[in-house]
């Protein structure tokens, strides 16, 4: 059996040394092909050849291999760290980590702007139409028939009635406020405002008007004026907010462009969710039928103290007048309080604050946000003592009711239409 590589047989061995052969010199070391050899010696001097073939290992001095090769181990550095030639270091690429570059704080700013623009624009938006869609626009005014010319500026009726419309027995009890059915009007103010200083001008319920003819409400139907004379507050009383806008344009000759309606629970919610108004009583106030027990000086009232004090008039040496009085400082107060920057920038006080008062509130049909708006800002200047505020001016009184100075409110209604600063005083 020939166990010789394949091809090769006893003959081919020849005379070479090894593997049985009879030679005196050895084979040639066979030269593994993963092994590189070292330069051969040249011929007849050099270097000599390693024996049996082995090729010259490098040799290292300072560090250095043979051509030049550097094995690392003599500087300790250990291939794959950073810095070291081998995979890891610098911009080999394979998976070394690169410097992190600069945050580009320009882009950051831009970025984050715009997002809180964006948040503010949609929170914006969204109050707006939540607040839009609260507003109970249920006065037609174009009911009214034979309306006055409109001036300039924008003439705002802004009435308390004494509703009790969805209030506990619970609530009417703690109010003071009884258990009448119905509504009628607890004040009626007109508030102008214009390119000037606003005029808030306070109407006595008791004041003496006449009824004109006017369209129901509700019927529809025309019922002829008869000269009849009634005091203020009936005019309400009989048809509603048509009728009393209707009287009041009749007996004054002054357009009203907007129509304000509050009812008692409403008022005390708005205050309540305010945190209470400050007022600087003027003196110590005990009326058993509002429920007022208020002593002089300043002090927060509260929703059920508030209400108590704009209904007070048994208790005032005015009576009537000197209520419209306290209720014209009442609302600019409120106003004021509103308006201020803790009210406005604090959502927690903001949309308790507007929730309250928009779902106790009954305006008119074409009253928007910005009027409603417009009057807090005109509330919130009479208050700061950069407008007026004033009784429609009286001449006496007959039969228990108040006669406005027919010539004053001429020339009241006069300024008023022309946007002018106001020179006439009232009661």
């Amino acid at each position: 059996m020939n166990d010789w590589p394949q091809g090769w047989s006893d003959d081919n061995r020849g005379t070479r040394y090894g593997r049985g052969s009879a030679g005196a010199q050895p084979d040639g070391a066979r030269v593994m092909r993963q092994v590189r050899r070292g330069p051969t010696a040249p011929p007849g001097g050099g270097q000599a050849v390693p024996p049996y073939g082995v090729p010259q290992q490098p040799s290292y001095v300072d560090g250095q291999g043979y051509d030049g090769y550097d094995s690392g181990y003599n500087t300790g550095q250990v291939y794959g760290s950073p810095g070291g030639r081998g995979p890891g270091g610098p911009g080999d690429g394979y998976g070394g980590r690169a410097p992190r570059p600069a945050p580009n704080w320009r882009r950051r700013i831009k970025v984050i702007s715009i997002t809180v623009v964006t948040v503010l624009v949609v929170t914006l938006v969204g109050t707006y139409f939540w607040a839009d869609s609260k507003l109970k626009r249920e006065v037609d005014l174009s009911k009214v028939i034979d309306r006055p010319e409109a001036g300039e500026g924008t003439n705002y009726l802004i009435v308390g009635s004494d509703s009790r419309e969805g209030m506990t027995d619970e609530q009417k009890k703690e109010l003071h406020t009884g258990s009448s059915e119905g509504k009628r009007t607890d004040s009626m103010m007109i508030l102008h405002t214009g390119g000037g200083a606003p005029t808030l001008i306070s109407l006595p319920r008791d004041s003496d008007v006449e009824i004109p003819t006017f369209v129901g409400s509700e019927s529809g139907k025309t019922y002829q004026g008869t000269g009849r004379h009634v005091k203020l507050n009936a005019a309400y009383a009989e048809d509603g907010p048509e009728l009393l806008v209707r009287t009041v344009e009749f007996n004054t000759g002054l357009h009203i462009d907007h129509y304000v309606e509050i009812g008692f629970a409403g008022f005390a919610n708005i205050v309540d969710a305010v945190g209470g108004v400050e007022m600087d009583i003027p003196q110590d106030i005990k009326d058993s039928k509002s429920g007022a027990d208020l002593k002089k000086g300043k002090q927060t009232l509260d929703g059920q103290q508030a209400l108590a004090f704009v209904r007070t008039r048994y208790a005032l040496a005015g009576s009537d007048l000197d209520r419209t009085k306290n209720q014209q400082k009442f609302l600019s107060a409120l106003a004021n309080q509103v308006a201020t920057p803790s009210t406005i920038l604090n959502p927690f006080k903001l949309y308790p604050t507007m929730g309250a008062g928009l779902d106790s509130l009954i305006v008119d049909k074409d009253m928007g946000l910005f009027d409603l708006a417009d009057m807090f800002w005109a509330m919130k200047g009479v208050s700061g003592g950069d407008g007026k505020s004033m009784n429609m001016p009286l001449a006496g009184s007959s039969g228990g009711n108040l006669l406005w100075d027919k010539d004053k409110v001429k020339t009241l209604v006069e300024q008023l239409k022309n946007d002018e600063t106001v020179t006439v005083s009232g009661d």
